[in-house]
Parts: C-alpha cells; sequence; structure tokens
C-alpha cells in the first residue's frame, strides 16, 4: 500500500476513538514501528493532534477536540483533480476559477513531498482549449442560473453565417458540451419546439420574469442522440458495418460526431456500427473513401461495392482525362 493510502488507514483506524500501540498499528497496515511514527509525524505536521502516551494504559490516539478530518488523498487521486481542472478550463467550463481555487486550498495542506510529487506526476499531461470569446463564462453562468431557476431567457442570437441576429424567448432545459462547443438546450417560444442554441453565437441574453417547469429527467445529452437518430434518412432495415484498421484512423470514425451514435463495439483493430442502409449508403461511401487504404470494410458486401463503384468513377474520369 503506497505512503499516503497507509497515512489515511491509519488516520481512520485512530478515529474511531480507540488508542493503539504503534505495534498494532504497524502489524495491521503491514509497516515497521519505526514508519508508524514517522506516519505521526507527518500527521501532527498536517493539523491532526495525534499524541503518544506511554505507560500502562498509554497508546496512540487522537484528542478528542479533534472534530474534522482534514482531506487526504492519494497521488493518483490528487493527479486526477489536477488533469480535471485543465480539462475543464480548456472545455471553457464557467466555474474553472472556482475551481482552481478549491484544488489551491487542496495543495496548500499537501506536504513539501507531496506537492514535489503531484507537480511531477501532472507535469506531462496538457490540455489544449480552442480560443474562446470572453462572454462565453458570464452566459453559461446565466443560463446555468436560469435553467437550476426555470426562468425564461430573451435572447437575440445570430445563426451561422446569417447576416442579422434575432431575438427569441426560451425556456433553457439544459447546457452540454459537444465538439469542442458549448451548447443550451431548450423550448423555443418563437418556433414552438425544442432548439439547440450554440452559445457562442449568443449576443445578448437577459433573464426574465416569466417561469417554465423543466421536463423531469431531462438529459441534454440524450436530447442530443435523439436528434442524431431523427437525422438518419429512414427507419428501414439496418446494416452491421464492420471496420477494421489502425486504431488511431478508428479513432477519427469512431469519434465522427455522426458515426459515434451507431458504435456498438470497439477493439483495438476493428469497430462495429448499426446504422440504417439508405444512410449508410447516402453517406458513407464518401465519407469512409478519404481513409483511403487506412481502413478496410469487412462487411456488408453492399457498402464494399458502393465504395469500389465510387472509386472506379474517380478513377474513370481521370483515366480519360489524358491532358
Amino acid at each position: 500500500m503506497a505512503k499516503w493510502d497507509n497515512m489515511l488507514s491509519m488516520l481512520w483506524m485512530l478515529r474511531s476513538g480507540r488508542k493503539y500501540t504503534a505495534a498494532q498499528i504497524a502489524d495491521s497496515l503491514e509497516i515497521s514501528v519505526r514508519t508508524v511514527y514517522r506516519y505521526i509525524d507527518a500527521l501532527c505536521a498536517s493539523g491532526v493532534p495525534v499524541v503518544a502516551e506511554s505507560g500502562h494504559d498509554g497508546g496512540i490516539r487522537i484528542l478528542e477536540s479533534f472534530k474534522e478530518t482534514p482531506l487526504f488523498f492519494n497521488a493518483l487521486e490528487l493527479k486526477g483533480l489536477v488533469d480535471a481542472f485543465k480539462f475543464a478550463q480548456g472545455a471553457g467550463y464557467p466555474y474553472a476559477e472556482e475551481l482552481e481555487y478549491a484544488l489551491k486550498k487542496v495543495e496548500n495542506g499537501l506536504h513539501e513531498e507531496q506537492r514535489h510529487d503531484l507537480s511531477r506526476q501532472t507535469s506531462s499531461l496538457d490540455v489544449v482549449s480552442s480560443a474562446r470569446a470572453p462572454s462565453v463564462v458570464p452566459l453559461l453562468r446565466n443560463l446555468e442560473q436560469a435553467t437550476n431557476g426555470g426562468r425564461t431567457v430573451r435572447m437575440v442570437y445570430r445563426k451561422a453565417n446569417a447576416e442579422q441576429a434575432n431575438e427569441r424567448e426560451v425556456d433553457p432545459y439544459g447546457l452540454a458540451y459537444n465538439r469542442n462547443e458549448w451548447y443550451v438546450v431548450g423550448f423555443c417560444q418563437r418556433s414552438q419546439a425544442m432548439r439547440t442554441f450554440r452559445v457562442e453565437r449568443i449576443e445578448q441574453l437577459e433573464l426574465t420574469e416569466a417561469r417554465f417547469d423543466k421536463p423531469e429527467r431531462f438529459s441534454a445529452a440524450a436530447f442530443f442522440r435523439e436528434q442524431s437518430e431523427r437525422a438518419r434518412e429512414a427507419d428501414g432495415p439496418l446494416a452491421a458495418i464492420r471496420i477494421e484498421g489502425e486504431p488511431d484512423k478508428l479513432n477519427a470514425v469512431c469519434s465522427h460526431w455522426h458515426m459515434r451514435h451507431y458504435l456498438v463495439e470497439r477493439t483495438d483493430r476493428e469497430a462495429r456500427f448499426l446504422l440504417d442502409v439508405p444512410t449508410m449508403n447516402r453517406y458513407l461511401p464518401t465519407y469512409l473513401m478519404t481513409f483511403g487504404t487506412a481502413i478496410h470494410i469487412r462487411e456488408p458486401l453492399e457498402l464494399k461495392r458502393r465504395i469500389q463503384e465510387l472509386a472506379y468513377g474517380i478513377a474513370k474520369h481521370y483515366e480519360d482525362d489524358r491532358d
């Protein structure tokens, strides 16, 4: 067991209120008595009032005045917290600053050795974030406030490539981070339908006094999945698609914004999808052609033939062009 895990186990033993001898603790944790006393020194340095009493009724215990246990994390738990902050910051998480302050509080309670270990273990991971408008953070905070409070918002929203923005009132049901972008999902009163709005395209936002009741157990992630399902060409027969390739190429196929919803099984060298035949025939041949010989379609035969026809057509086109 790692040092910090042993220290935490020792702390919980002492919090039971019983007295333990150093030998009893050493036997329980399978460490030496000398190590037990080193741990006592470390706990005392972190503010835990551990006392070691000699004599017949002596032993190691924690003073009764100690009510709250300081947070102790092992090395991997600390690394997970710091790395999670990096991802949150990279995604433009609206409470990244508060998360950073919380981490600093945790780090302030660490020993010098722990700080050194933490710096060493987290220095190799970075998250490269895309540039975001400074307005996104306050927008996300206000949208979350409106969502939690059930308040309708009035927004000025500009669609992609639109020359002019328009105003609309929306009941925000939830926020989602999808494909490196933040979205708010809600009921648009202008169109009288559920809609998704990219937060970066909101030019103005204000909370109104109007109230709404959010559907029970609403999930923005589930809504995105349902929208992808509706984008299929038909509900008709499904085809099992099996693709082989190098892991990095399969990663690209499986992470495609549309294909990822139809992934049913994945190994290092193979991915299986279940997709309706009309959508498969219309979109997949052209998309999968972009991978060239880096992937291999194992099934269905219909998809392989359509890719062959497409490749032959392209080759024939340039074969006839003698210039």
